[in-house]
Parts: structure tokens; sequence; C-alpha cells
């Protein structure tokens, strides 16, 4: 994925970090789309650390936002899940 996004996000600690597009998705049901983050130094690892929030690329401030309610999270880790898992979608 060389021309994926790269979000720099701030932690708690004030250190930024790179994060990288891994992919994206609307949902219908929600009425939303999505944006699954990876962080940077790490894609070339097998498994890395993923970070999916709600993402509005429109927005001037505020793009990505929390996924708030378990139902939300629930239907976005099924489409990592079908993602991460089928070789033909990665």
């Amino acid at each position: 994925m060389d021309n994926a996004e790269i979000f720099i996000l701030t932690d708690s600690d004030g250190q930024e970090h790179e994060f990288q597009e891994l992919f994206s998705f609307d949902s219908e049901d929600f009425q939303r789309s999505y944006i699954i983050l990876g962080p940077v130094e790490e894609a070339e690892a097998e498994e890395i650390g993923v970070l999916p929030f709600i993402y509005d690329k429109d927005a001037e401030e505020g793009m990505l936002q929390p996924i708030e309610t378990d139902e939300e999270f629930a239907m976005v880790e099924e489409v990592m899940n079908t993602i991460f898992n089928d070789p033909k979608l990665r």
C-alpha cells in the first residue's frame, strides 16, 4: 500500500506516532465511514496493533472520531476480521 495516507497521532504522554491507512470502508447501517490505521514502524510485522476510527475525510478538525457503541464496534471488528483473515482481500 504505497499510496496509503499517513496520520500523526499523539498519545497521552504527548509523543507523536505515525500511522498509515490499512483500509477504509463505508457502512450503510450506520451511515458512516470508517478507517483502520496501523503503525508505520510495524507495517512489515505479521501481527500489528490496529486502531479503528469513524472517519470524516471532509472535516477540517476531528477527522478521526472514536467508535463509541458496542454495536458499532462489533460491526467494525467483523469487517476487520474478514479483511485480515481472507488473503484475497488483503
